[in-house]
């Protein structure tokens, strides 16, 4: 009764069952033995064939654990010999895949795990070493990423994001429209594009049907981009777009503080928009702003640039553009005029925003939960393991494990 359980448990099928089973309270260990009817046929690992067991090994297998305790199955797992001439073969048993000591029930949990938790703490937790489970991880992945379908992607977004201290990145490319990651890679220049049109197209995509590609204005990503998804029109991204004004607004009153000390210790008043302060910063603002400050007047520049997201369409955008161009040019102000000019470089993939509509918030958003992880593992040994995380977390792989 007890075996025929288990059996059930497992969802063993013939020529499988339990033959026996042994509990240890001491060494907290439970182990199923499973047998093989004598004379059963097993498919030729190569061809399917039908064929006689000609030998036997006996393996072992990490389980589930049974309660508080670990469970082990252990077979004997046959070599067949096949009849059609294929050879003598070791055959896969149905709980487990080949060359793993796991079952496919305990791997299916590793990886549920690791996609919350750093997988050194899942090691520590279930007490099996992490190069093991990394080892789960990656063939897993691997696996899942082959049988992807790309055929349908037309729209992407690529960003880098920081893997280790020292400026080391990998790059994410994600479809735009189904939100999730596509491919990952090593470094931040054009190559990472050449790199994503290959596993593009190893995947059934075609370089060619790539018409809206948003990023941020990287000279490696732009001409990247226009080498190897040449029908891809860019869009720089919005954030990325203010963000150099910002970057030139905290310039502004880096020069101007040292020559007025009002402006200390205010950098975020500028930074942040108002509706985002608090009531103590408001206030501050607010007195801030009556003054005839050379920070005000570039902050005014930024905040009038963000109207532009919010114009109708195009034409529109772009005769708003060109009068806050003259504008910023007028005013004078170095820093806000270096960002202008860097806009107006960019002036086609910044009015492109109104044809595709894209930003990177999906992949600001995607960068914010792999960095996340990456602090909470305290970073990853290689760039391998770093984006195996980040295709668990992004990808919305699929892995045909039981669960």
């Amino acid at each position: 009764m007890e075996e025929e359980l288990f059996a059930a448990a497992l969802g063993l099928h013939s020529p499988w069952y339990v033959s026996k089973s042994n509990f240890s309270a001491s060494e907290k260990r439970l182990d199923i033995q499973i047998d093989f009817k004598a004379g059963s046929l097993f498919p030729c690992p190569t061809c399917g064939t039908p064929s006689k067991a000609h030998d036997t090994a006996q393996k072992n297998w990490r389980h589930l654990n049974f309660f508080q305790h670990e469970a082990y199955l252990n077979a004997r797992v046959p070599r067949v010999a096949c009849p059609k001439g294929c050879g003598t073969k070791r055959i896969t048993v149905p709980w487990a895949r080949a060359g793993s000591g796991f079952t496919l029930f305990f791997e299916s949990l590793l990886i549920m795990l690791c996609k919350e938790v750093p997988v050194a703490k899942v090691a520590e937790m279930v007490g099996e070493h992490d190069t093991r489970i990394w080892r789960v991880l990656h063939h897993h992945i691997d696996q899942a990423r082959k049988k992807l379908d790309f055929s349908e992607v037309t729209r992407v977004g690529l960003d880098e994001t920081s893997s280790k201290r020292g400026h080391q990145y990998i790059t994410l490319f994600c479809d735009m429209d189904n939100r999730k990651l596509l491919f990952a890679t090593e470094g931040k220049d054009k190559a990472t594009v050449k790199a994503f049109r290959k596993d593009l197209e190893a995947h059934k995509g075609r370089a060619k049907h790539i018409t809206q590609v948003s990023s941020d204005m990287s000279k490696a990503f732009i001409s990247g981009v226009a080498q190897e998804l040449p029908k891809a029109e860019i869009t720089f991204d919005k954030f990325h777009v203010v963000k150099l004004l910002n970057e030139g607004v905290d310039e502004v009153r880096r020069q101007e503080v040292k020559e007025n000390d009002i402006l200390k210790r205010t950098r975020y008043l500028w930074l942040k928009n108002r509706e985002n302060l608090t009531e103590k910063q408001g206030k501050k603002f607010e007195e801030l702003s009556q003054l005839n400050l050379q920070t005000t007047s570039a902050y005014q520049i930024k905040i009038n640039f963000q109207e532009f997201y919010s114009l109708p369409d195009r034409a529109t955008g772009e005769a708003y553009l060109k009068r806050w161009y003259d504008w910023v040019i007028e005013s004078g102000l170095e820093p806000m005029m270096k960002a202008a000019r860097t806009i107006k470089r960019h002036w086609e993939g910044v009015l492109s925003w109104f044809d595709s509509l894209l930003t990177n918030a999906l992949l600001e958003g995607m960068n914010s939960l792999i960095q996340a992880a990456k602090s909470r593992a305290r970073g990853y040994r290689s760039n391998r393991n770093f984006i195996a995380i980040a295709y668990l977390i992004g990808a919305k792989l699929e892995f045909g494990l039981p669960t």
